[in-house]
């Protein structure tokens, strides 16, 4: 994970940078103008919507870590839940109940980080 200092922009331009790709080639494949997706790498506009946040991740190859971190970033631009996350929120009842437990309890890192690791040994079965 990035560190909390690293904004969606700098992110963004950082993998672009790394996959060698030019902004206005980039902003070109996405369908928006150079200029604007300027504004986002420097943090004068908010991320775009879901599904051009997946044609980014496709476009620059990001990893599942990264992707993840990008999505984090557009969430915390927006001072919003991370955008691949509302719709399994919303559709999951006990997921909100859980969220809402948690906050009311005050759950810490250590519990949450407990509660990941469960369920990822689960997967591994």
């Amino acid at each position: 994970m990035e560190t909390n200092t690293t904004t969606f922009g700098e992110f963004l331009q950082r993998k672009r940078e790394e996959s060698k790709i030019t902004l206005r080639k980039l902003a070109e494949r996405l369908g928006f103008s150079a200029p604007f997706l300027s504004d986002v790498e420097k943090g004068r506009r908010n991320p775009p919507d879901l599904a051009k946040l997946e044609q980014i991740a496709d476009i620059l190859s990001l990893s599942t870590e990264d992707k993840q971190t990008m999505f984090d970033l557009a969430g915390k631009k927006r001072e919003s839940v991370a955008p691949d996350l509302p719709e399994y929120i919303m559709s999951r009842q006990y997921v909100a109940a859980a969220l809402r437990t948690a906050r009311d309890l005050d759950a810490g890192e250590e519990e949450w980080q407990r509660f990941i690791q469960e369920l990822q040994e689960r997967k591994g079965q």
